[in-house]
C-alpha cells in the first residue's frame, strides 16, 4: 500500500516528459498523403498493453523508429506488417480505411503525444483550490 501511494505521489508531481512511443501515438505519413489519404495514426500504447515488443518488432518486422519501415498498402493487403492482424479475423480489415487513416493532413511522421501526459495534470499546471471562508 505504501509503495502504491509513493508511486502515485511521484506520478502526480513529475514534470511533463517528452513523448515516448510506448505511451504515445505514432503518426505515419511517409506515403499516405502522396496517395491522397490522410496520415495513419497508430495507437502504439493500445497495442503495447496487449502485446510484447517482440510480436511487432521482431516477428512482423517493424523498425524501432517511426517511419523506418517501408509499409505500404500492398504489403498490408498481402498480410505483412499491420495486415498480419488487420485481416478481418483478428482485427478489422483494410476496407475500413478511416480507422487508421485518421490523421490531420500535414502531420509529420513521428511519435505524437503521450497518453500518460493526457491523463495526469502536472502539479505545476494544477488549478489552485478555492479557500473556504
Amino acid at each position: 500500500m505504501i509503495l502504491l501511494l509513493a508511486s502515485l505521489i511521484v506520478l502526480i508531481w513529475m514534470p511533463p516528459q517528452e513523448a515516448r512511443a510506448e505511451y504515445g501515438d505514432v503518426v505515419i505519413n511517409n506515403l499516405a498523403e502522396e496517395a491522397g489519404m490522410p496520415p495513419v495514426v497508430f495507437p502504439h500504447w493500445f497495442h503495447r498493453i496487449r502485446f510484447r515488443c517482440k510480436v511487432c518488432h521482431a516477428d512482423l518486422g517493424f523498425k524501432f523508429k517511426a517511419g523506418g519501415t517501408g509499409i505500404n498498402m500492398l504489403k498490408i493487403i498481402d498480410g505483412y506488417y499491420c495486415g498480419a492482424c488487420h485481416n478481418g479475423e483478428i482485427a478489422w480489415s483494410v476496407e475500413n480505411c478511416t480507422l487508421c487513416h485518421s490523421g490531420k493532413p500535414g502531420t509529420p511522421t513521428q511519435v505524437h503525444g503521450s497518453t500518460l501526459q493526457k491523463l495526469v495534470v502536472p502539479a505545476t499546471q494544477a488549478k489552485p483550490q478555492k479557500q473556504k471562508k
